[in-house]
C-alpha cells in the first residue's frame, strides 16, 4: 500500500516565511577541535593559510550566513572592498573588533567604527569563509567587472529538482560570507560589520542564521542531530581524510580555473522541514524513511552508528531488503551514487512560524565539493525522485559559490580571480 504524501495532507508545502536577515600543512591552520574534544571559546582559528577557514574546520555550533549583490560597477571599487573586508575579517577571527578605534575609541560625535556588540566575547573559534557566485561574471549577458572569461567550469548555474520551491529572493548571489562560531553574538556581529564596511558597493540579498551544526567535520566530534531526531552525516568526510578531501573537496589546476586551486565549491540549500507531519508518524516508519535506528544512529540490523550499512541484509519474513530501496541512506550512500561523496557542514534552523502555525523550520544544508555537477547534482537528482523522505521536505533556497584558496600574508580576499590592483 503506498504511503500518503504528508504535504499533500496536512497542506504546508509553502514556501515559509522570509528568511532571516598540501593537507598536513593545511590540517595545522584548520584543524582546531571544538569544546567537546579539547578546545575552548578563547580558541583563535588561524585567518590566513593555504585553505579558508571554514571548511575543514572542527564544526562550530551556529551560524551566520549572507549572500550579497555587488552594487557598484567599479573593478577597483570593489577590490577595495574585499582588501578593506580581509582586513577586518582578520581582525573580527581573533577576537578584536573591526577597527583599531571600534565602538568606543573613536570621536564621540561620529558613529563608532564598530557596532560594539561583541564587546567583551571571546573569539569563540569564528571563522569567516568568502566565495563568489555565477552572476559576478555575468549578468544579462554582460561582463561586469572583466572577468567573464575566468569563470571556473565547474561554478554551474544549480538546476532545479523535483519538488523544489525556490525563491528567488533568498538564492544565488554575487558574493558570500560564511560566519561560523560556538557563540551566535560572535557570528553575527562579524557579518553585521562586513556589511556595514561594504554600504554603497554591495547589499545584503538574503541571508540564514543557524543553530545546532548538522555534521561532523573532524573525528572526535559527536555526530549531531537534525530537527528530525536522528543522527546527521555519520559518513561526512573528515580534515583527517586527506586522501578524500584532496578526490572530493579541493578544486585542482586540472579543474579548468587556476585561481581556484586549493578552493572548493559552496553548495547552499534551504530545506524546510514538515516538523509536525513527523512528528505524528510513527518511530517504526520514522527509522525505515532514513534507514537507521533513531537512538543509535547504526543503519538497520546494525548497532554500530559507523559500521558499513549492510544493503544486501533482509528483512526477517524475507519480504523485502532490511534498509529499503526508497530509504534516504541507500540512495545518499556514496556506493548507490558511483562513488560520489560530499563534505557536509549543515546547521538546523527555526525562523518562526507560518501563517497555519507551523513551525518554519528545517535544514540550512552546506556541501563543500570540488565538482557540483558531478557531485551535488546527480545525488540530489536521486534523492528528489526517489527518496521517501522528500515526502517532508521542500526546498525552499539554493545557491552556489566559488570559494577560493585561502589567503597568504599581505594576501586578500579575491586576490587570485582580480589580481593585485594596478
Amino acid at each position: 500500500m503506498p504511503r500518503m504524501n504528508r504535504r499533500t495532507l496536512f497542506g504546508i508545502a509553502g514556501a515559509g516565511a522570509a528568511a532571516a536577515a598540501g593537507a598536513g600543512a593545511v590540517l595545522a591552520a584548520e584543524h582546531v577541535l571544538p569544546a567537546s574534544v579539547g578546545g575552548g571559546p578563547d580558541d583563535v582559528v588561524p585567518f590566513r593559510g593555504a585553505r579558508q577557514a571554514g571548511i575543514t574546520t572542527a564544526a562550530q555550533d551556529h551560524l551566520y550566513f549572507v549572500a550579497l549583490d555587488v552594487t557598484t560597477t567599479d573593478r577597483a571599487e570593489l577590490v577595495d572592498l574585499l582588501q578593506r573586508w580581509t582586513l577586518a575579517a582578520e581582525r573580527l577571527t581573533t577576537g578584536a573588533e573591526v577597527a583599531v578605534d571600534g565602538a568606543i575609541g573613536g570621536h564621540p560625535e561620529a558613529p563608532p567604527q564598530d557596532t560594539g556588540e561583541a564587546l567583551g566575547l571571546p573569539p569563540a573559534r569564528l571563522t569567516l569563509t568568502f566565495g563568489v557566485g555565477p552572476s559576478l561574471f555575468t549578468r544579462d549577458g554582460v561582463d561586469r567587472f572583466g572577468i567573464a572569461d575566468r569563470r571556473p567550469p565547474k561554478l554551474i548555474d544549480l538546476p532545479l529538482f523535483a519538488g523544489d520551491a525556490i525563491e528567488p529572493g533568498r538564492s544565488n548571489g554575487d558574493l558570500c560570507i560564511q560566519a561560523c562560531a560556538d557563540d551566535p553574538q560572535v557570528a553575527v556581529h562579524a557579518v553585521r560589520n562586513l556589511i556595514r564596511m561594504g554600504f554603497g558597493t554591495t547589499a545584503v540579498r538574503w541571508a540564514q542564521m543557524g543553530y545546532g551544526r548538522t555534521s561532523s567535520t573532524v573525528v572526535g566530534q559527536a555526530t549531531p542531530r537534525n530537527m528530525f531526531g536522528f543522527k546527521d552525516g555519520t559518513s561526512n568526510i573528515t580534515a583527517e581524510d586527506t586522501a578524500g578531501l584532496a578526490r572530493h573537496v579541493w578544486a585542482a589546476a586540472e579543474d579548468g580555473a587556476d585561481w581556484m586551486t586549493g578552493g572548493s565549491y559552496l553548495v547552499a540549500r534551504r530545506i524546510r522541514m514538515a516538523i509536525e507531519p513527523w512528528d505524528r508518524t510513527s518511530l517504526l516508519e520514522q527509522e525505515e524513511i532514513v534507514g537507521r535506528h533513531k537512538g543509535s544512529g547504526a543503519a538497520l540490523g546494525a548497532t554500530d552508528e559507523f559500521a558499513e550499512v549492510d544493503f544486501s541484509a533482509t528483512r526477517p519474513d524475507g519480504s523485502g531488503p532490511l534498509v529499503g530501496m526508497d530509504s534516504h541512506v541507500r540512495l545518499a550512500h556514496s556506493s548507490t551514487l558511483g562513488g560520489v561523496r560530499i563534505l557536509r557542514r549543515g546547521y538546523n534552523f527555526i525562523d518562526g512560524t507560518d501563517a497555519e502555525g507551523h513551525l518554519d523550520a528545517g535544514l540550512f544544508f552546506i556541501a563543500f565539493v570540488r565538482d557540483p555537477g558531478a557531485q551535488f547534482v546527480p545525488m540530489q537528482q536521486a534523492l528528489s525522485t526517489k527518496d521517501i523522505m522528500m515526502e517532508y521536505l521542500v526546498h525552499t533556497s539554493s545557491a552556489l559559490f566559488a570559494c577560493p584558496p585561502g589567503v597568504g600574508t599581505g594576501d586578500h580576499w579575491g586576490r587570485t580571480l582580480f589580481g593585485n590592483p594596478a
